[in-house]
């Protein structure tokens, strides 16, 4: 093993596909099988108050990266396929600032960022090189690991991602990439339709459970390659130098989830793992993965210029239940899924209200085409179904310009407030906030207060 050649911490950033904090033990559930997520936590520091800010693979990536909203970054949606959005040429990544820091960058598993240009590493496997292979993924970082520090490591899970869109439609084991038997080296785990907790967002039909199941099934492939990067990382001797932080890109692959900015689709899990931290504390202070960026180059004594990003260092925070003089509100800002998924949206969330702006509210809200091959969401379609879980379908898919949530009373975010004259000026309040946040993050679709 090499002498550790620098005091500074080691940096490993683990990015799962589409994992929402319902489907995680130490965030509440005890059906799923999350061990090594909360032996993680257990060592570390969970966040209550976390937040994506664009509920989308490749534009949730980008914020992540850069510590810039994606509207400002240039990746308003897909970097892939036909979609074909991408970084602007002048972004500085987290990966070439930590290299320029003296870092050793490394990187596995899934990219999902443009252009490739933008975000150099010093080591990389191929993309899909290990599929749902989390295990035989994490192994391949041992040498990485090993090597001269600091270093930063890139883990990105392709689970528990749905694995394609059918036409047909049909059930099967393989929608959340489920093999039928294990991987050379690491045991799969199903899970029985009956035990599986259904959350309120979904209807509990057998159609769900068969989904949630297998969505149970990839979490736990995620959690035994999370387990063996920890086991990597203490038997090299350097867990106790790592900052190690846990994040999914955005919310479960479900309807209400994903691709809104509804609670499930932005309310997120993070984990982060300090050399020398509380260890199982929790903080419920307000973070977004605009502050990962700045934070991590904080960690790593490289935040020259913090007014760069958008986010900021929530380091101090880390391990304080309750943080004082730090912010009370965030905000989010999704555009795009797919090229042909518009339907941009701006948030404020702060510790008790939600408020959404749906630019284009007088369209039919968009559909992902993994969400609508769902068979939760076909088989709703086919029952003739009034209610999509707590929400009615009609809801879901016609929205108001505005909508205003008490999420202490209302956490399920279905009963509207904005157009109750008692809460006129909270609207106004949080249109003039929006509108400073737009200005602050030159958002292109600022013009939309007027022009539409």
């Amino acid at each position: 093993m090499a002498t550790r050649s620098d005091a500074r911490p080691n940096i490993v950033l683990i990015v799962a596909d589409d994992h929402g904090r319902e489907a995680l033990g130490c965030y509440g559930n005890p059906a799923v099988a999350t061990p090594n997520l909360d032996r993680l936590a257990g060592y570390g520091t969970r966040f209550t108050n976390s937040f994506c800010t664009t509920a989308s693979c490749a534009a949730s990536r980008s914020v992540i990266l850069t510590g810039l909203y994606n509207h400002a970054n240039g990746t308003y949606g897909h970097t892939h396929g036909v979609h074909h959005f991408r970084c602007f040429d002048d972004v500085q990544t987290l990966p070439l600032l930590l290299r320029q820091a003296g870092y050793r960058t490394g990187r596995v598993g899934k990219r999902h960022w443009a252009p490739e240009a933008l975000f150099p590493w010093d080591w990389q496997q191929p993309e899909g090189a290990f599929g749902r292979d989390d295990v035989r993924m994490s192994e391949s970082c041992r040498d990485f690991i090993q090597g001269r520090t600091p270093f930063f490591l890139y883990w990105a899970s392709h689970n528990p991602h749905r694995a394609r869109v059918r036409e047909d439609h049909p059930l099967k084991p393989d929608d959340f990439g489920n093999p039928r038997s294990s991987f050379p080296g690491d045991q799969e785990q199903p899970f029985a339709e009956a035990d599986v907790i259904v959350p309120s967002f979904l209807p509990d039909t057998p159609e769900t459970r068969a989904e949630l199941a297998q969505y149970y099934q990839s979490i736990a492939r995620l959690d035994r390659g999370v387990g063996r990067l920890l086991d990597i990382l203490q038997q090299s001797g350097r867990f106790d130098d790592t900052l190690i932080v846990y994040i999914s890109d955005n919310g479960a692959a479900f309807p209400g989830s994903k691709t809104t900015l509804y609670e499930p689709g932005m309310r997120l899990p993070c984990i982060v793992c300090a050399p020398g931290g509380a260890g199982g504390s929790t903080c419920d202070g307000l973070i977004t993965w605009a502050d990962l960026t700045p934070t991590l180059l904080d960690v790593a004594g490289a935040l020259a210029a913090p007014e760069r990003f958008h986010g900021r260092s929530f380091r101090r925070i880390i391990g304080e239940p309750h943080p004082t003089g730090w912010r009370q509100e965030v905000f989010a800002a999704h555009t795009f899924h797919e090229i042909t998924n518009y339907y941009p949206m701006r948030v404020v969330r702060t510790p008790r209200y939600k408020f959404i702006w749906n630019i284009a509210w007088k369209l039919d809200y968009s559909f992902a085409s993994d969400l609508w091959a769902a068979s939760c969401w076909q088989g709703a379609l086919r029952a003739g179904r009034e209610r999509f879980g707590a929400r009615t379908i009609e809801a879901y898919v016609h929205r108001p310009r505005f909508e205003l949530y008490d999420l202490e009373a209302d956490p399920d975010e279905v009963h509207n407030l904005a157009a109750e004259p008692a809460y006129a000026e909270e609207v106004r309040s949080f249109c003039a906030r929006l509108q400073q946040f737009q200005r602050a993050t030159r958002d292109p679709w600022l013009h939309k207060w007027e022009y539409e």
